[in-house]
């Protein structure tokens, strides 16, 4: 009986601080997961901010191969669980008309882009303690129609370029574009070289959205804004063939799929 006892005791104390998860484990994913409050969350080594309630989130790259590590550390008792990354197939997008410039860059224009990566870069690695991201996000562009997905190889001027790592909402210009989730405005640029009119939100724990291609911006930078205000109104700045919005999932660097969170069907 003891020894059964002692059994059931140590179950209870291995098993109390576990992780749950929400979003399935395939590429491009956004998972929510929860644990006991106080915890310490490691993503493949990578520790992640706990709210307070014992929220965490992370993402799966498009080209994962391997498996994730979670790792869920408890007044210095550790869990790993591993998790199997399913693997997606992609679409294959080709793009003609664009200006040659826009698909092959002149060398005159690289420190421009480099530098606008940067911006970038900067406004996706920043790791806030808002909770926004906690909450189910909103589609942006109302009545539209999803002209690009996800994840696609895409062939600009019959040339093999990056994939698209985001989700496009085609619309007649000027079409008000909305906020998919609260946030802080983190980047503001109204004529970017590729993506033209741009804007970028925190949602924290290195949760981001960018809104891009964009004929009008209605916020600024540092702005706090809510889920459904208002942002801007859909163009077609910076690389593109028509007016759309081309919106963005990313947790830091790494790039996932809008529909997902959007509930969108490929």
């Amino acid at each position: 009986m003891r020894i059964f006892v002692v059994l059931i005791f140590l179950f209870i104390t291995t098993s109390s601080f576990a992780a749950t998860f929400e979003g399935k484990f395939i590429q491009g994913s956004f998972i929510l997961g929860k644990t006991e409050p106080g915890s310490q969350i490691f993503i493949d080594n990578k520790k992640v901010k706990v709210t307070s309630e014992g929220l965490f989130v992370f993402g799966l790259g498009r080209d994962r191969k391997y498996d994730v590590v979670i790792t869920v550390n408890r007044d210095g008792n550790k869990q790993k669980i591993v998790k199997k990354v399913q693997k997606r197939k992609y679409n294959i997008q080709r793009i003609d008309g664009l200006e040659e410039k826009k698909v092959t860059p002149p060398e005159e224009v690289y420190e421009r882009i480099k530098r606008e990566n940067k911006w970038i870069g900067e406004a996706r690695a920043i790791d806030s303690n808002l909770t926004f991201f906690t909450k189910k996000f909103i589609v942006p562009v109302e009545n539209a129609i999803i002209s690009g997905v996800y994840g696609s190889q895409r062939i600009l001027n019959g040339k093999p370029k990056w994939p698209h790592y985001g989700l496009d909402f085609a619309a007649d210009e000027g079409t008000k574009i909305k906020a998919m989730l609260d946030g802080t405005v983190t980047l503001v640029e109204p004529d970017l070289f590729y993506t033209g009119g741009t804007l970028i939100f925190d949602h924290g724990h290195g949760i981001s959205t960018l809104y891009m291609h964009m004929k009008k911006i209605l916020v600024k930078k540092g702005q706090k804004i809510k889920q459904g205000d208002v942002i801007g109104t859909v163009g077609s700045t910076g690389r593109a063939t028509g007016a759309h919005l081309d919106v963005r999932l990313n947790w830091f660097q790494i790039r996932l799929d809008p529909a997902i969170v959007l509930n969108i069907k490929n």
